[in-house]
Parts: structure tokens; sequence; C-alpha cells
């Protein structure tokens, strides 16, 4: 009996983990018009999602033939989007396909992650321009989407602020050692996603992340930090980048949603997460977060992003860390800010001295004494195993490098990891080893014993010296913080375009600071990330795409609070017209990754340099609206049902178009031509908005591409009262032959006014 009770039981986990491994969830996009028509008004007291879960459930429960599970509701979506997230089976999706109203349902991904002085780097200070009294003083709510927050940081102070805006409607959710007391007038709410995520990866284990919005990992008190976080005097990294830290717009309200955890952030938590925190009241959405570039109609991110911006949310994410490959530029919608990432002129440089005498500058955040002239090992000096060279974990050999300098090859694990294995083996220190893909780009590590990372040249210099001599020696110094390089320069890191979803919008729109940024930390995390480094501080420095994105949620929260009645895509155009391509020395900006030219372009920066106190009074802006969006969509031929992903089923293409692709009112310019297009012209549109002098008069200043010419009509706009719109075109005219599929060109169209200038990156691609 107890055997054939086993047998029963056996048979149900296997007809059971079947079942379970048949399901997955699904992001399920409805036409809200239809919905309401239809199955809910069968039950007008059951909340419409529920409605549709118990259709799906009682048709597919008909079926006898085999098991199925019950579909399980996660989220519903009802501000962003219009739709709902649910664990379905294949069978679930036939049913759910029948039903009128029913759009897409699309599976759910995996998302990944992607300030002392950048302040004072992007001319803000206090009782100046934008660091006014009366423009600090407004509510503007930013709505940072991470891997939570640390709430106790004096980052997040609240002392001396006003009551909470009125309009906030979150709260701050309760959780493993979170409480709604560790919300104040600074952190206004937070909030935890997780359903996606434990339905994805398995449950969330305890021990290693709080099922809270207490942040496990320090990115997102990082992230929120450097868009909003309060004044902090003698900020600083074991007394490197020594300071008063900031957040670029340090009075405002802070809004932490968590959905980001140990091994990523699923789409339907971040959906999740950003419909709320359109209905809790927030004004600007920061992502420092994203996937592989994908059609708009397929990325959640663009899809939600579309219905906060129709709400007038700003919303601002980071391009990636995929750079510097062409066409990795994630978060290309047009709705959405995209942000690049540069460096500042503030660096922590190194000096290693090899024997032969030469020295070779790299950079590090180890702050101790610099070593002895020490033997250095390296490849099968440290190790008999081939991964040596790499100094991965177990491939030191303690008898090869005890007491010496080991040099390790940058990849396949952390750059910390590999100085903590140089450790454990005995190594006295290390030199980190860039190759030619990473460039001269120096990253600076708190590493745990002295170590410096160096640039391709130094590196290569550093390989042939240890072939050259049979006892190579060298040793590392440590110079502390310096100010005055060249900045801004390019990140390696950063992703670039041209977008390879939308070809016809430059992407990035914009770079900011993201290179060695200094913002707060929690105090159960090592800043080099290793558990074995019992070391703890108020503050870190990190480098990437997510630390240049927040700066940009930053400067858009104080653009809110000196005009409150610009739309997201006047803020956005503000910044973007106004961005500086030349560095701190007049020269343009160079980008580190570039081999050929050392010149950045408009696929690396965008429109260039953000720059906050120009952008706050633009000239001229480019709006756009809602439906101009979604025209440019019908330009790209995209399909109606692909386009109800985004309108959410009430918009229809007209059959006569109504503009080209390039037409629509962006403040750039993506220009594509056939490889063999001689002579062929395209003629775009752009509207201009006065937010200027009331009275002004512009006039146009091109700089051509290569191979191109522009010509524009009118060539002076006359404005006579503030908020009047004059329309002009733009034509371009293939000069230069046949080109090769892919290279591009790039100029500039300038509008002048005194001390306006408008300005709009060119950028001509043969495809």
């Amino acid at each position: 009996m107890v055997f054939r009770i086993l047998v029963l039981f056996l048979a149900f986990m296997v007809i059971n983990s079947i079942a379970l491994a048949d399901q997955q969830t699904y992001i399920v996009h409805i036409d809200k018009t239809k919905i309401e028509a239809s199955i809910h008004s069968q039950d007008s007291l059951k909340p419409w999602a529920e409605s549709i879960i118990d259709f799906i459930s009682e048709a597919s429960m008909q079926e006898e033939d085999e098991e199925i599970l019950a579909p399980q509701l996660l989220y519903t979506y009802e501000t962003s989007m219009f739709g709902f997230a649910a664990r379905l089976s294949k069978k679930h999706l036939k049913y759910l396909n029948q039903l009128d109203g029913f759009i897409s349902a699309l599976p759910d991904e995996l998302s990944t992650l992607h300030t002392t002085y950048s302040p004072h780097f992007l001319g803000l200070s206090n009782g100046r321009a934008l660091w006014t009294a009366s423009n600090l003083a407004s509510d503007v709510i930013i709505g940072v989407l991470d891997s939570g927050i640390w709430p106790e940081h004096i980052s997040f102070q609240d002392t001396g602020m006003s009551p909470i805006p009125s309009h906030w409607k979150g709260v701050c959710e309760q959780g493993t050692k979170f409480s709604s007391s560790n919300c104040n007038k600074k952190l206004i709410g937070a909030r935890a996603y997780y359903k996606g995520y434990e339905n994805y990866a398995g449950k969330i284990n305890q021990t290693v992340d709080y099922l809270s919005p207490r942040d496990s990992q320090g990115h997102g008190t990082h992230t929120a930090s450097t868009a909003a976080g309060d004044v902090v005097k003698n900020a600083s990294l074991f007394g490197l980048a020594r300071g008063t830290a900031s957040g670029i717009k340090y009075t405002s309200r802070i809004a932490a949603y968590k959905v980001c955890w140990p091994s990523g952030c699923t789409n339907s938590d971040v959906l999740a997460a950003m419909d709320q925190a359109v209905s809790d009241g927030v004004d600007v959405l920061s992502l420092s977060l994203g996937t592989i570039p994908k059609p708009f109609y397929n990325d959640s991110i663009a899809i939600a992003s579309f219905g906060a911006t129709k709400r007038g949310v700003f919303v601002a994410c980071s391009a990636g860390n995929s750079g510097p490959f062409p066409s990795t530029v994630a978060n290309g919608a047009p709705w959405i800010m995209t942000v690049a990432a540069s460096s500042t002129d503030r660096t922590f440089p190194t000096k290693v001295k090899l024997g032969n005498g030469e020295s070779l500058k790299g950079s590090s955040l180890y702050q101790g004494k610099k070593t002895n002239q020490l033997p250095v090992a390296y490849g099968k000096s440290a190790g008999p195993k081939r991964e040596a060279r790499y100094c991965i974990q177990g491939s030191l050999d303690p008898k090869l490098v005890h007491g010496k300098i080991v040099a390790c090859e940058r990849g396949i694990n952390g750059r910390t990891e590999k100085g903590e294995e140089v450790k454990v083996a005995g190594g006295a220190g290390m030199i980190l080893l860039n190759t030619e893909n990473h460039g001269e780009e120096l990253f600076a590590d708190s590493h745990i014993l002295p170590a410096t990372s160096l640039g391709a040249s130094a590196s290569k210099t550093v390989r042939s010296y240890i072939q050259s001599v049979k006892k190579p020696t060298a040793s590392i110094s440590f110079i502390g913080t310096r100010f005055g390089d060249p900045a801004p320069v390019m990140a390696a890191f950063s992703s670039r375009g041209p977008s390879i979803v939308g070809p016809d919008v430059i992407k990035p729109d914009v770079t900011a600071p993201g290179v060695n940024i200094l913002a707060a930390w929690p105090t159960n995390i090592s800043p080099s990330f290793l558990k074995s480094d019992k070391r703890r501080v108020l503050f870190n420095i990190l480098s990437g795409t997510s630390m240049s994105c927040p700066h940009v949620s930053g400067i858009a929260a104080l653009l809110k609070s000196l005009h409150k009645d610009w739309s997201p895509a006047a803020i956005k155009s503000a910044l973007m017209t106004t961005a500086y391509t030349l560095n701190n020395k007049g020269d343009p900006i160079s980008d580190i990754a570039s081999l050929n030219s050392p010149l950045a372009n408009p696929f690396s920066f965008g429109s260039g340099h953000v720059n906050p106190v120009s952008a706050s009074d633009p000239g001229l802006v480019y709006d756009i609206s809602t439906i101009d969006y979604l025209n440019y969509l019908c330009s790209i031929n995209y399909t109606s049902s692909q386009i109800a992903l985004l309108s959410r089923g009430n918009f229809l293409c007209s059959k006569k178009a109504v503009l080209k692709a390039g037409d629509m009112n962006y403040p750039s310019f993506a220009v594509l031509f056939g490889r063999s297009d001689l002579n062929a012209s395209l003629t775009y549109k752009r509207v201009v908005t006065n937010v200027g002098k009331k009275q002004s008069s512009y006039a146009v200043k091109v700089e051509q591409p290569n191979g191109i010419s522009v010509t524009v009509e009118p060539r002076k706009l006359k404005f006579v009262k503030l908020g009047q719109k004059l329309s002009y075109k733009v034509t371009f005219l293939a000069t230069g032959g046949a080109r090769v599929g892919g290279t591009s060109s790039f100029g500039s169209l300038i509008w002048v006014s005194g001390r306006y200038k408008v300005r709009s990156p060119i950028a001509v691609t043969w495809q």
C-alpha cells in the first residue's frame, strides 16, 4: 500500500514537473477598448485581468487528454501600458489568442545592470544658475529602477526638506530588513518587484539578497545618490576624490523601485515598476539597465517608456556597456533619452617602473605604500596552467609568484578577482594588462593589494620587456587624485550607434560623466565586491553608462523644476541642442577606443556632452507629440498590431503617408543613402519652438558632411513671440559618388542668434 502511494506520488510529481516545464512567464498586451466590451462585461465586479485568466483556465481545463496547470497572474499593467504578466502554457496561449482584444504575448526576458566632482564638471555650483534656491525648492520626484537602496545612508537624509509633494501617491513597502520608517521626506517611496524574477530564476536566496527594497548590490544606492543624493561634505574613497558629494538635483525626492536581483532584472518586473511609478506620481524615470537592441514592439522598456512619456514623465536610460563595437546601443527608442558615458578630468594615476628604467602610467584606487622593485611573473612563469595569464582562480602557483608582482591579462574573470587570486597565491602586487580591444581605457578599481591597470600600448611594452630579459622586475607607486586631463573623453565600454533597430535616429542622444564616479555605497558591501574584502566605505567609485544615466536624470529634474510646462521631448531637445563637442582644452572630444581616428563622432556621443546651464535656456526646442512618434512608426513600416503594442490599440496609420522616417521632429539628422545613390537627395522638415527671447532672429550655419551638399530653406527664422513655431526644410544631396556600405560621414546644422547656438548633429550613412 505504501509502495503504491509512493508510485502515485512520484507519477503526480513527474506530470506536474512536465506541466511546469511547459509554462513560462509572458507579458501580454491587450487592447483596452475591446476587452472592456467583451469578456470583462460578463462579470463587471471581477478585475478584467482575473476575468481573462479565468477564461483561459476554464477553456484549457475542458481538455481531458493531458494535465494542464492553471495559469498564474503575476502583474496587471494599466498606466504606462495595458496588459498583464502571467505564467502560461502553450495551451493557454492558444485560448488567449482567441480573445477579442488580444494583441501580443512576449516571453519574459532578463535585462542586466548596465559624485563629488561631476556636478562641478557639469558647471553646477551653489547659488548660481540651476542651483539657485528658487529652482532647488521644487518638488520633482525621480523614480530610480535598479537594485534597491540603502535607506540609512547619509546621502538620503531629509534634514530641512519640505513636506512630501501632494501629488505623490506611492508607498514605502515593508520587507526583509526594510520598514515604512526607512522612508522620509527625501526617500519618499520604495517598492520591490520579484515575481517575474522568481519565475525566471527560482526563489531568491535571502542569505544573498533582501526580499525588500533594500540594496544588496550597491548599484541602486550609487545611481540614486548620483541623481538626487543630498549634500555630504568631506566625502571620499580612502581619501581619494575628496570633496563635497552631491546629487545633480540634490533636493529632488527619490522613489526607489527594486527590480534587479543577483542574476539580473526581468522585463515583467521592470514593466510593473514603471507602470506603478507613473501611477505613483514620479516626474522622471531613471533606468540604468537594458537588454540587447531589439525592435521597439519587442522591447518592453520602450513600450512602457512610451506610455510614461505620454503622461509627461521624462525617461532616461543607459546606452549599454557593449562598446566599442558598432550598433550595440540599447534603449534606442526615440522617446527615450539614451545616455553614453565619458570621463571627467579627474584621474587616479599610478606609475609602473620597469627594470629597464622605463616608466608607464596606469590607474588604481589602491591606497597604500608603493612596492619595492620586485620580480615579475607572467603566464608560464606564474603557473603551469594556460589560465595563469588571466589569473583565474587556482591557476597561479604560489611557489612561482610568492613575493612577486604578477602581470594579468584582462578578461574572463573580474578585475579585482584577479588581484584576489594573486594575493591568495602570495603575490605582492598586480599589473592588469589591456588588449588592443580594451584600448587605452584605464579603470580605477579598489584593489585589495598594490595593483594598477595599464592601457594597451603600455601593456604591450610590459609584455615585450618580460620576454626580453631573464629576470624582469617592476615597481608600482600610487600618486592619488589628479585633475586637469583632457576631458571629456568617450569611454571605450560605452555602446555605439548606428542603431540597428531605428537607423533613422542618431543614438545615443548625449554623453555624460560615467567614468570613475564617486557616489553613495551600502555599508555591508566591500568597495571591491569581493567577499574576502572586509573594508567598508560610505562612498564608492564606479564606471559605466549606469553612472552616466542618473546624471542626465538629475539634470532633467532641474529643467523640469525650471520649466514646468515643458514636455519630455522639449527637455530632451534642450539637452541635445546645447550639448558641446569640444573638450576642456578647446579640442574636439576624443574617443579612447578609436584606433584609426582619435575623434569621437555622433555614434559615440550623440549630440555631444550635456551642458545643464545652457540647456536651461536653449533658445529653440524641437517638440514631439505622441502622434508624431506613432506616425514615425508608420513611416518605418511597423504593422498595425506592432504599433498597437505602444498605442494600446487606438491608432491606425493613415493610408496616405503622413511623413518620411527622417521627418520626425527629432533634434538630430540621421540620413541614409544607398551605396550608389549619386546625386540622390532627401528632404526633411523640422519645426522649432521659440523658448528664448520674445523677438529674435536666427540664421543657419551648416557644417557639411563629406560627400554631401546640404541646403536649408529658409536660411533665417524670425520670431516675434514666445511659443511661436516656425518650420524649415533641409535637403541632403549625395555628391561624393559610390560609397562602401556601412561607412558614415558627419556634420551639423546650427541655428544662431546672439548667444544662442541651437546645434543638431548630422550623420550620413551609406547602407
